[in-house]
């Protein structure tokens, strides 16, 4: 009975440091594999990113800020998509380029009906609505929208610009994946007032990265000709927590160039050269 007694609990013992064993085996795997996804994850953020510079146009059936620019970006899984936001007299939120836009001296001076029937050459879309072209990106959460808000007639003008948009992309839920750029500094303080923490990097190229923090801005997204002339604003920024930016690079020697720099992202309208070259980083 003895005997039988201590077999007993000399395999309960057994039993116990085999599922204790086990135990320790998957828990140092998991933890093993969760150590290397978060390596993984922390070089992938460390490596230079690739914006497609109004959307990605250069290829057939595609044209500059355009809905299909914008899904032949999302196609080759870029980081982000950049697009030009402008506002109408009328107050409508449009995807264009420049003031001029064809036969039209300056949009910011007219209704979006004057616009609308004045068809993209290059693909004869109808210039977007910024309404229609945020639900198209939001179809695709992992390819951010980088709105750049183009400058308006007046600084009244611009509050209300920023204001609509704040409003719009919080009301269709993408606060996360849209990233704000302008030249105009009063749009980009204007954007830390009305959304404490938003994620805005300035584009002129005019202040040091220690001005933009003290702005409250998040980023620099200057001019590939204005970090060549100081590149120690790279360094700069990144210990302040600033990310860097350079556009527009687009031939293979300033893409590479911009990567040995250390730069966060590239805009470049040469988005799959840049994707390739910086994979062989």
């Amino acid at each position: 009975m003895k005997i039988l007694k201590n077999v007993i609990i000399y395999g309960a013992l057994i039993g116990l440091l085999c599922l204790s064993m086990n135990y320790f085996y998957n828990s140092t795997k998991e933890s093993l594999a969760a150590k290397k996804s978060e390596e993984a994850k922390m070089e992938e953020v460390s490596k230079t990113q690739v914006i497609a510079h109004r959307g990605y146009w250069d290829i057939e059936g595609s044209a500059q800020n355009s809905l299909a620019a914008l899904k032949a970006a999302q196609d080759i899984d870029v980081y982000g998509s950049e697009f030009d936001v402008q506002m109408t007299s009328d107050d409508e939120l449009i995807v264009v380029h420049g003031h001029g836009y064809q036969t039209i001296e300056d949009v910011r001076k007219v209704p979006y009906s004057e616009i609308k029937p004045l068809l993209i050459e290059k693909n004869q879309e109808v210039v977007p609505l910024l309404s229609d072209y945020l639900d198209l990106g939001a179809k695709d959460k992992d390819v951010k929208l980088i709105l750049e808000i183009k400058d308006n007639l007046t600084p009244e003008r611009e509050t209300a610009m920023v204001e609509k948009i704040l409003a719009m992309v919080e009301q269709k839920g993408l606060e996360e994946q849209v990233e704000y750029i302008a030249f105009s500094l009063h749009v980009c303080k204007e954007l830390v007032r009305l959304k404490p923490g938003v994620t805005v990097a300035y584009l002129m190229g005019d202040i040091t990265p220690a001005q933009a923090k003290e702005y409250g801005f998040t980023g620099i997204d200057y001019n590939y000709g204005t970090i060549n002339e100081h590149p120690e604003w790279v360094q700069q920024a990144h210990d302040l927590g600033l990310t860097v930016n350079v556009w527009t690079v687009t031939n293979e020697a300033d893409i590479r160039n911009a990567i040995e720099q250390g730069v966060d992202f590239v805009t470049t309208d040469a988005p799959e050269l840049a994707q390739k070259l910086v994979a062989e980083k």
